[in-house]
């Protein structure tokens, strides 16, 4: 502060102070003294009265500052003067002047603070005012300073300099300029580099430094060349981006897609990209087409190129049309997976942004990029359906465009296994379930199915009706797993062939068709010689030593003498294509690898090659439904019409007699009864001719049936050498078992594929259908045990004996000892038999049961023959049952010997009293009217009389009126 004032000393400044000081003199404003102030405040007053002095005060006196108030005054005064009106006059003014002198006081009172506060403002702005002045004056004087130090040729150097950085401003532009000019070469390379990215960003700094140098004439015309160029390059980017379509490259799509970024145009990019992927859809499977379809014409007509797809497809042979599918829906999955393939780009690049955008603060551009990113994600979902769609489309036409009723089998399989696999892409691609492709080939399926299990109907009642009823040499482990129609049930299935095919799958991780393919490969390759590996060992060597005993034995298999070679060449064809079972040479069987088979092995399954045939139709069958779920009720129901009609044929050839039901013993249950009147009325044929006046709706259900079957005339079942064919039984009714429990195996499997609201047929034909094969050994062993021993002879045996004797026998009669002779000899015979068929233990013991149950009801029927018959004589039958118990038991395992209670218990009513022979009569209906009657009249009748003997034969006239 100090060296402050004593600058101002030098300079000649006067302090504030001082300042202020001349100030107030220079004021005219007489402000009043403390006194006055005090002698002011000290004064009554009245605000009311001082304000109507103040407002009495003339207006005049309020005017301007160049108002003379003495000089108003004494203009004012009257002529002549009165001292006590002048006076009187100047104690007004005087008022007047105090009431103001007042107000002015309380005003400056009252403003005094911010008086002081703005007058300490004022000096500090001075102070300022005055430093400021010091500095002016201090710069001014160094300017002259330098002004003086500096020559005119200092100045024409720095004039140099500034030429100088003129001119290499304008070398600088000039070159830019030339940069400029040369640009598009550096771009065509660029383009060809396929450097999008880096040719947009050129192109636009170019644009960028042309609107720099506007000014120059040379460069309005590059900036329009620029935007030509900019034009061009976007649309080889649209050409490249098209590329994405077949086969997506990740470093090309990535500079494709930078270069839309650069040009703000993601979105765009978007939506061309969506229309390339359609169009490379139609133009894919027409190229694909026309391909095959000119190959077949065998010349490049023209004609073909300018067909619509749909006409185009009609022109597809049949050779050709499953290699054209595969090649088609291998092109289709490549469209397929290049998109699937741009969603994982731009997931992981959208995960990418958002790390990076998160670290960023430009809140504009990332709210810009969110939406982009958003457009794009619904974009390409979308896409999704739409793409899949489209690939709907494209193979139903294809597959409309052709009957595919005249491909075999196989092919037709191979047709179903294409189909279902790009359904499964479809389901993987987009989560749809195929909608469009589902309905139509079910629709083919089912009518192709329909035709195709009629003919195998067809060709089942030739087998029968040619099969001989031989055993089919298996191995002991034989298990339908191993034929190739069930290999699909046993290993995954490979994504290139159909599921007869089917490599064994070395990994139990799912993955999707897409990750499996995403690096290569296509899962329609077309996998072909797999034959070759396809080897089924299950037919096995039977044992026999020399090759006379093995001819023997294969005879039938050498000869094939029972098969028409019509039949045989229609199996061959339709089929697999392999030769059957029937057909396979001595030499073939020879050549097999030696096994310890025997035909008499206790764990060799029983079936025949008509039973063979039938598995592998089912296999045939559930390949189909497996293949194609929605049909799946339709293939179960034909695949229960296989075996209805098997089991229907095994009844009708050794199972119908119309004299079992006549004996009263049941033997076919109720259920089985039932069973076979179903299958009949809804699947056999009875009409032997059309009636050509039959009705449409008749005759197409007779279309549905086919002709009972006739057993072949090469089947002898009435030579008691044979044992009226059990051989020939035996094979039959245990490969209708042996079926019936390959079923059985296969009903989880049937279960899982099975509509829910279809699942009660399936319970339905399992409870009531497979379940009642096995009930089919009785009535067919039965006609077997009826025929096995000599009945009527033993009937005649009984009639010669003595039964009034009057003594006990200690000896047993003859006829016993011819029965069991007669189980001798039927023990011998199905031993015999057993040589050549194993003969399974229910078999044998069903066998044994029906001869012993038709043995003792042949006992009792001779003794209801008895004329007359003494205490002894009855005892004597007591005798005799037991003799033929005892040596029973030594023949046969079977315990409790059945129906010894049914003899017994006839021989006992012979003890019994009035009453309670009434009473046994009404509980023991098993019993004939005749052996009840016998026995009331000639048993009883000595212990009887006659009103009691009406009595109980009225009884037994009651119980057997309902039957008649």
């Amino acid at each position: 502060m100090q060296k402050i004032k004593s600058l101002m000393t030098r300079q000649g400044l006067k302090s504030p102070q001082e300042s202020l000081s001349d100030l107030g003199a220079i004021e005219s404003l007489r402000v009043p003294g403390k006194e006055e102030f005090r002698e002011l405040r000290e004064q009554p007053s009245d605000p009311q009265a001082e304000q109507e002095l103040i407002n009495s005060i003339e207006q005049v006196y309020f005017s301007a500052d160049s108002f003379d108030v003495v000089k108003y005054e004494l203009e004012k005064l009257p002529p002549v003067l009165n001292l006590q009106e002048l006076e009187a006059y100047r104690d007004k003014l005087k008022q007047q002047q105090a009431a103001v002198s007042k107000k002015v006081a309380d005003l400056i009172l009252e403003k005094q603070p911010a008086y002081v506060k703005e007058l300490e403002r004022v000096t500090s702005l001075q102070t300022g005012l005055q430093l400021a002045a010091v500095i002016c004056t201090n710069g001014r004087r160094h300017l002259n300073i330098a002004k003086e130090g500096f020559t005119q040729a200092s100045l024409g150097l720095l004039a140099n300099q500034r030429k100088r950085q003129l001119l290499i401003g304008l070398l600088k532009s000039l070159r830019t300029i030339k940069t400029l000019q040369r640009t598009d070469v550096r771009l065509s390379e660029m383009l060809e580099e396929e450097d999008y990215p880096g040719a947009i960003q050129l192109c636009l700094e170019c644009q960028k430094a042309a609107s720099t140098f506007k000014h120059y004439s040379c460069i309005s015309e590059l900036n329009s060349k620029l935007q030509d160029t900019l034009e061009q390059i976007e649309e080889q980017l649209d050409v490249a981006l098209s590329k994405i379509c077949k086969n997506f490259d990740i470093n090309h799509y990535t500079k494709v897609q930078q270069a839309y970024r650069l040009l703000g145009k993601t979105q765009t990019a978007m939506d061309q990209l969506h229309m390339h992927f359609t169009q490379a859809i139609h133009n894919t499977v027409f190229q694909v087409v026309l391909g095959y379809v000119e190959l077949c014409a065998g010349n490049t007509d023209t004609k073909f190129q300018k067909l619509q797809y749909k006409d185009l497809c009609t022109h597809v042979t049949p050779d050709s049309y499953i290699p054209c599918l595969a090649d088609l829906c291998k092109a289709l999955w490549e469209v397929m997976l290049s998109y699937y393939r741009t969603m994982e780009w731009h997931e992981k690049h959208d995960n990418e942004d958002t790390a990076s955008t998160s670290e960023g603060s430009n809140m504009i551009g990332t709210e810009e990029t969110n939406f982009d990113r958003g457009y794009i994600k619904k974009k390409l979902e979308h896409g999704l359906t739409r793409i899949w769609q489209d690939v709907q489309l494209k193979v139903k036409t294809y597959l409309l465009g052709t009957d595919l009723s005249i491909f075999k089998y196989d092919d037709f399989i191979f047709v179903l296994d294409i189909i279902s696999r790009l359904m499964q892409v479809g389901e993987e691609f987009c989560g749809s379930k195929s909608e469009v492709l589902q309905e139509s080939i079910r629709k083919q399926s089912v009518n192709y199915f329909k035709n195709y299990h009629r003919t195998r109907l067809d060709e089942l009642r030739m087998f029968l009706e040619n099969e001989t009823w031989e055993l089919c040499p298996v191995k002991s482990n034989f298990s339908i797993l191993q034929l190739h129609e069930f290999k699909f049930m046993e290993q995954s299935r490979s994504p290139s062939v159909s599921p007869s095919k089917q490599p064994v799958s070395t990994s139990s991780k799912t993955v999707t068709l897409f990750e499996q393919y995403c690096s290569g490969g296509n899962p329609f390759e077309i996998q072909a010689n797999h034959k070759d590996e396809e080897t089924e060992d299950v037919l096995a060597s039977n044992g026999y030593e020399s090759d006379e005993q093995e001819k023997s034995a294969y005879q039938e298999y050498d000869s094939d003498s029972d098969v028409p070679e019509e039949l045989k060449r229609d199996y061959v064809d339709e089929q697999t294509g392999d030769v059957p079972v029937k057909s396979v040479s001595r030499e073939t069987l020879k050549s097999r690898k030696k096994s310890d088979y025997s035909l008499n092995k206790v764990n060799a399954p029983i079936l025949t090659n008509t039973t063979l045939n039938v598995i592998r139709l089912v296999g045939k069958y559930m390949q189909m439904m497996n293949i194609l779920k929605p049909i799946a009720f339709d293939v179960i129901h034909f695949m229960s019409q296989l075996f209805d009609y098997y089991l229907y044929a095994i009844y009708t050839f050794f199972g119908r007699n119309d004299s079992l039901e006549s004996t009263g013993l049941g033997l076919s249950s109720s259920r089985l009864r039932t069973t076979l009147n179903r299958i009949q009325e809804s699947l056999i044929d009875l009409e032997v001719s059309a009636d050509p006046t039959a009705t449409l709706t008749a005759a197409e259900e007779r279309k549905e049936k086919v002709p009972s079957p006739h057993l072949s005339h090469l089947v002898v079942l009435t030579s008691g050498d044979t044992l009226y064919g059990l051989a020939e039984r035996v094979v039959a009714t245990e490969s209708l078992v042996f079926l019936a429990e390959q079923f059985e195996f296969l009903q989880p499997h049937l279960d899982a594929v099975m509509p829910a609201v279809k699942k009660p047929f399936l319970q339905q034909f399992y409870s009531q259908t497979v379940s009642t094969a096995s009930e089919l050994r009785k009535p067919i062993y039965w006609i077997v045990a009826g025929k096995a021993l000599d009945y009527e002879q033993m009937l005649l045996l009984m009639a010669n004996v003595k039964w009034d004797v009057k003594e006990i026998m200690s000896q047993h009669n003859i006829y016993v000892d011819a029965l069991l002779k007669e189980f001798e000899q039927f023990n011998r015979r199905l031993n015999e038999v057993s040589k050549r068929v194993r003969i399974p233990l229910p078999v044998s013991n069903i066998l044994w049961e029906h001869c012993i149950r038709l043995a003792n009801r042949t006992i009792v029927e001779g003794y209801a023959n008895v004329k007359k018959c003494s205490n002894e004589g009855r005892a004597l039958m007591q005798l005799d049952f037991q003799q033929f118990l005892m040596k029973l038991e030594k023949l046969t395992d079977i315990r409790p010997i059945p129906d010894k209670e049914f003899v017994e218990t006839y021989i006992k009513a012979y003890y019994l009293t009035e009453n309670d022979m009434e009473r046994w009569i009404k509980e023991h209906r098993e019993y004939s009217t005749k052996q009840l009657t016998n026995l009331v009249n000639v048993c009883l009748g000595s212990h009887i009389n006659k009103k009691a003997r009406q009595k109980l034969l009225a009884a037994i006239d009651d119980i057997d009126r309902p039957k008649r």
